[in-house]
């Protein structure tokens, strides 16, 4: 039986597991499951199912930005950018939350009808969103019908890749968590072509396609040798009381809150500050963010050595307020080199803010048998600044001089994550004396 998903598996979370909120929804159900292989045909089949997962979820989300440019001066056109943000977030919103909510029903048995109803509903609101003509049909297509399917897919997709491995996890959720920079690149180079070729409707629908082939491929990967995994098992609680009074619960999701009211903010932004500031194409627009995303993906990988070595609160906190820097210094790039820089580079230290917190919170857990209920928890709360940061952001971007004026968005972005980087200050002074450790937190 070594090709068998985990038994002992996920007391501990990995400094490197992956992005937030990474619960763990097994341990309620260790006696349940075998001991994680750690490698074979299986397992290694599970890392490129969530791979293909990831390219759809996330990559598609973080893709926003393409659309919310073209919407601001096309399809949209008579909605203000506030407006036209709120149809991102709510799909980032409803990926996290819904995502909360499908961890007790992963280990309720339920794993394959999630995988074939979210599937279909993403698919099924890309296809829609080619019909759309007016603002309610593109928030119910995009906003609602994809945000649905995509949290029916998050963590279901990260449980099952942690529950077949144990040594070699890190790895395996690095080669996950890849995907969401390859989708995004994919699905921006896609939007960007085909646009001016065939138009929205028929580019939208290749997008379709393509989510729709990885869809396909990921069934057989993420179901071989998974059959166990449809018998019920012992539910992780939704809420735990005893979190409401323990300090360090309380000021790490005060750090997330404020992290994720500036964070998605330039992902949003970026394309229409390249084309409405700076004057740039359509085209150089959206690949300004495509350099944005592919710098989350060496982000990522650097943020998790680093957090290896000098803790995972220690590095979150310099990417933090590195990241709250740049988007002040955004303020003063007038140059298309000089933004293609603060470009990459945000996209570097950006990727760490939803990519540390999980292991950050392990580190501070007093109890590990209640880790995925109390992330869970945090995340829920934190969500809530994914849904109004970017259409706060939105709203402080006005029009002066004949151009779009940015200034209000850029502050906002910059004070809210270095407001959540004295937050982590203060979560790693409290936790220094309160866990009794060295400055590597």
């Amino acid at each position: 039986m070594a090709n068998r998903p985990s038994k002992e598996c996920t007391r501990e979370r990995d400094s490197r597991d992956g992005d937030p909120p990474d619960i763990d929804p097994l341990p309620d159900q260790e006696d349940a499951l075998p001991p994680p292989p750690d490698g074979g045909l299986h397992a290694w089949l599970k890392v490129f199912g969530g791979f293909l997962i990831y390219i759809n979820i996330w990559g598609f989300t973080l893709a926003y930005g393409a659309f919310q440019t073209y919407y601001q001066h096309n399809l949209l056109s008579s909605s203000n950018a506030s407006a036209i943000s709120w149809i991102g977030t709510v799909q980032a919103w409803l990926l996290i939350v819904i995502g909360v909510l499908s961890g007790p029903l992963f280990d309720l048995g339920y794993f394959r009808p999630m995988l074939f109803i979210g599937n279909f509903l993403v698919v099924f609101g890309i296809m829609m969103l080619s019909l759309c003509k007016e603002y309610w049909q593109v928030f119910l297509a995009q906003g609602i019908c994809m945000g649905l399917g995509a949290g029916l897919l998050y963590i279901p997709s990260l449980a099952l890749v942690g529950i077949w491995f144990s040594r070699k996890r890190a790895i395996a959720m690095g080669i996950v968590m890849s995907g969401i920079a390859v989708g995004g690149v994919i699905y921006i180079i896609t939007f960007d072509r085909l646009t001016k070729s065939v138009g929205f409707p028929w580019a939208i629908r290749v997008m379709g396609f393509i989510a729709l082939f990885a869809a396909l491929l990921s069934f057989p990967a993420l179901l071989s040798g998974s059959a166990m995994l449809a018998r019920p098992r012992r539910a992780r609680r939704l809420f735990d009381k005893t979190a409401l009074k323990d300090h360090l619960f309380f000021i790490f999701t005060c750090s997330t809150f404020f992290n994720f009211l500036g964070y998605i903010v330039p992902y949003f932004y970026i394309p229409a500050y390249a084309q409405d500031r700076l004057g740039l194409s359509e085209s150089k627009a959206l690949y300004m963010l495509v350099v944005s995303l592919a710098g989350t993906f060496f982000g990522r990988l650097s943020s998790g050595v680093l957090a290896h070595y000098f803790g995972s609160i220690v590095t979150w906190g310099i990417c933090s307020v590195a990241s709250g820097i740049l988007c002040l210094a955004w303020i003063r790039i007038e140059s298309e080199s000089g933004f293609i820089a603060f470009s990459v580079i945000w996209g570097f230290f950006s990727a760490a803010l939803v990519t540390l917190p999980s292991a950050a919170f392990a580190s501070i857990s007093p109890d590990l048998s209640r880790l995925g209920t109390r992330l869970g928890m945090s995340w829920a709360v934190s969500s809530i600044a994914t849904l109004i940061g970017s259409p706060i952001a939105g709203a402080l971007i006005k029009r002066k001089n004949g151009r779009e004026d940015f200034l209000g968005a850029q502050l906002w972005s910059g004070i809210c994550l270095l407001f959540g980087t004295c937050w982590l200050i203060l979560l790693w002074v409290t936790s220094k004396k309160a866990l009794k450790k060295g400055w590597k937190i």
